[in-house]
């Protein structure tokens, strides 16, 4: 079965998931539609599609079976209403929409309709973060003691409706749920603003899980060279995953003769083990994400990511800025 599917907004990534949808074997690429009518024009050309410039037009006479949105984050709820009120699956790049209440508005309207919806938390694609969260529900890595994120880089010009925390650190904030299976019960963050004018381009953050994980961040546009790095420190050792390079290392931490990590409650010694580089077939993440939103689409499954996901982690980056802001704890314990 070939699913016709459609790109709204085809700048930084739209551009890319309008190359996706092309090389899939089971898409076929209707229409791209952007505001910008030679961004359209362009990526048209380039793909062999129609070029819109109004996206009601290209929904109404190209009638996809699928779209994907990644116009800026301040139109995510509008459009997204008008694609499901249509009945079309949708997958939103990330963040869900601009505020909370856009993000469970999107959300509602979904289960109204029974329209899947899916957001693009990237990260959760990638093979490296995919083999770590197998290791670690495996039981390989013991208890976790601390996840960290390094997200660091020059800033985008791209970028003019977020800062740094809403744009970038919820990608690692979905991570370290996706990775734990826990939640965030409180967060602290310390956060800056040097080169963006509007929103804070620096954080430094600490959130806390319900298990006693404590996760720090450390993200940033003010980074002359892009470094992604996810590092998991637990009983047993500890893994560092390059998201730029999907290669994950495992660091041992060798047990003690005489002793059990299963019948310990506190580590009583850390000592250098061997180190281990995993094999990890590698691709590219965003085509990961697009089959997976396509499979479900087509054979009626469960998306990968779904709309509570994509609110949890904006609920999160928000109570970050916010505590950034007012310079104090804030509580983010589920109901």
């Amino acid at each position: 079965m070939t699913l016709k599917t459609a790109v709204i907004g085809v700048g930084s990534m739209g551009k890319n998931h309008a190359r996706i949808y092309w090389e899939l074997p089971n898409a076929d690429l209707v229409g791209v539609a952007d505001f910008d009518k030679d961004t359209a024009d362009s990526i048209a050309n380039k793909y062999g599609t129609k070029a819109y410039y109004d996206y009601k037009v290209l929904l109404d006479e190209a009638k996809p079976d699928a779209v994907t949105l990644a116009v800026p984050t301040i139109y995510h709820r509008d459009i997204a209403l008008e694609i499901i009120d249509r009945g079309i699956p949708l997958l939103i790049e990330k963040p869900i929409a601009f505020t909370i209440e856009e993000g469970q508005s999107i959300i509602d309207a979904a289960k109204k309709k029974n329209v899947k919806l899916m957001i693009g938390h990237i990260e959760r694609f990638n093979p490296a973060i995919i083999t770590l969260k197998e290791h670690v529900s495996q039981g390989k890595l013991g208890r976790i003691f601390q996840m960290d994120a390094h997200r660091q880089g020059p800033f985008p010009a791209r970028i003019a409706d977020v800062g740094v925390v809403v744009d970038l650190a919820v990608h690692d904030l979905d991570v370290m749920r996706f990775v734990s299976q826990k939640e965030v019960i409180r967060v602290y963050a310390e956060t800056e603003k040097h080169i963006h004018s509007k929103y804070e381009d620096l954080l430094t953050g600490l959130v806390r899980f319900s298990d006693g994980i404590i996760g720090t961040l450390v993200i940033n546009w003010l980074t002359p060279t892009k470094i992604r790095e996810f590092i998991v420190t637990g009983e047993r050792g500890l893994y560092r995953c390059d998201y730029l390079t999907q290669d994950l290392f495992f660091f041992e931490n060798p047990v003690s003769s005489g002793s059990e990590w299963d019948n310990l409650r506190v580590l009583r010694g850390v000592r250098e083990g061997q180190m281990v580089r995993h094999i990890i077939a590698k691709k590219e993440p965003l085509r990961s994400e697009q089959e997976a939103f396509l499979d479900a689409v087509e054979n009626d499954k469960p998306v990968a990511v779904s709309g509570e996901d994509g609110l949890r982690a904006l609920e999160l980056a928000k109570t970050i800025v916010k505590s950034g802001t007012d310079h104090r704890i804030i509580s983010t314990e589920v109901n």
